[in-house]
């Protein structure tokens, strides 16, 4: 039998009078700390993981993981054009990690309606574009099949661009595209109208037709701005990032414009910089709350160490060594962990899925992106938060645990 185990039970399931009156608030706040700890770093740790994956994701919506590109793209403002025909996006979608890769091209122009007008990003796309994440931001209207062959003048817009130029679905629009020779005119029709609260994109991009795009460049057709490549694991992005640096950068396609490639990271280097300082905003709430719930138990094993000192005194005038007596406290103190640990995820992770199922918490989208707070909940991260904060509160409790060694038998049968 576990002596410790079952003195500590003891202890704890006592009722009545030999529950002293004094133990009573002391364990209730132990454990109300904690609970209250592990709630919000449950909350926190679900928080940061639906912010960063959701706005992660978004950017990779719209800019993929990787782009392929005509190496001389980062240092001219003007689009510039690479060869990727059937062979070259056969061999991109082969390299290993990459799960699809589709081609696009961009121009610049303005559109134009009767009382206001806009300049924006045209972004060309053909049939091979996954339109999964479009599809997921779609607020009006549909998604059309864009072509990288025929030009049918169809536009995706976004609600901001609606918005400015007083636009809805099947509308039609004058665009103007300007070049050193001269203006071109088309006139397309609003297809569908996308939100996705990042503003970089909402106040810029319109989705039309690679074709279009490549004609109004006056490029061939095999031609277009590059490829957007998106990988099985974002985890693994630097990996397979240097798997095609060396297998694309540098060479030259059929016109003899060089390769390049940049990862979604170095494109939009602002968001992920943010995104990584909310990684030590959650080591620092973890802290925190791991301090506030290892003080409280640690002034609620003194309380009831003191509480308990005839009983210390009893057993060791019976034989109990100071091992055997600290080790019942520490047993003692795992329950009030147990129960802290129980109240704190059924509060923290009924929270979490409120919010998941109702978004009662809203945010502003022009500064954090999302209309309302995500919650990520990991039920693995939620196990090793349980886990670390038990094993972190005992460990605090090994040296307050030692003041039973100073409590005398003699001396203790006089205290009260």
């Amino acid at each position: 039998m576990n002596l410790p185990l079952f003195l500590s039970r003891k202890i704890y399931y006592a009722q009545g009078d030999q529950r002293k009156q004094v133990s009573r608030p002391a364990i209730r706040i132990a454990t109300i700390g904690v609970a209250i700890g592990v709630a919000v770093m449950i909350i926190t740790v679900s928080v940061i993981m639906g912010f960063k994956h959701t706005v992660r994701d978004k950017v990779a919506g719209f800019g993929s993981h990787i782009q392929v590109q005509n190496i001389l793209s980062a240092s001219n403002a003007d689009p510039l054009p690479i060869c990727i025909n059937d062979s070259m996006l056969h061999a991109l979608k082969s390299i290993e990690g990459v799960r699809h890769a589709e081609r696009f091209a961009n121009t610049q122009g303005i559109l134009k309606t009767d009382n206001d007008f806009l300049g924006i990003v045209f972004k060309g796309i053909a049939e091979e574009y996954d339109t999964t994440f479009l599809k997921s931001c779609l607020l009006e209207g549909q998604i059309p099949l864009f072509s990288d062959s025929a030009s049918h003048y169809q536009l995706l817009i976004s609600k901001t661009m609606a918005d400015k130029l007083q636009l809805k679905c099947k509308d039609r629009v004058f665009a103007y595209f300007i070049n050193e020779d001269n203006v071109r005119t088309r006139r397309f029709t609003i297809a569908g109208i996308y939100e996705t609260n990042m503003k970089r994109f909402d106040d810029n991009v319109a989705i039309t037709d690679l074709s279009t795009v490549n004609k109004l460049n006056g490029w061939f057709p095999e031609q277009c701005s590059g490829a957007e490549l998106l990988i099985d694991d974002f985890n693994e992005l630097n990996t397979v990032y240097e798997r095609v640096i060396s297998k694309v950068n540098r060479t030259l396609d059929r016109y003899n414009n060089i390769f390049g490639s940049i990862s979604i990271v170095e494109l939009y280097p602002q968001v992920f910089s943010w995104l990584e300082l909310l990684d030590i905003n959650v080591w620092i709430i973890l802290a925190l709350m791991v301090a506030v719930a290892g003080f409280t138990m640690v002034s609620g094993l003194l309380i009831i160490i003191l509480e308990r000192t005839q009983m210390i005194g009893l057993l060791k005038a019976i034989g109990a060594r100071n091992s055997t007596i600290r080790h019942t406290f520490l047993w003692f103190s795992v329950f009030i962990i147990g129960k802290g640990l129980v109240i704190g995820n059924v509060v923290g992770i009924g929270l979490v899925l409120l919010q998941q199922y109702t978004g009662l918490v809203k945010l502003d989208p022009q500064t954090y992106y999302v209309s309302e707070a995500p919650m990520e909940l990991n039920l693995l991260v939620v196990l090793l938060l349980n886990v670390a904060t038990l094993i972190i509160c005992v460990f605090v409790l090994i040296a307050p645990s030692y003041l039973v060694s100073h409590i005398h038998p003699a001396k203790s049968m006089r205290y009260e």
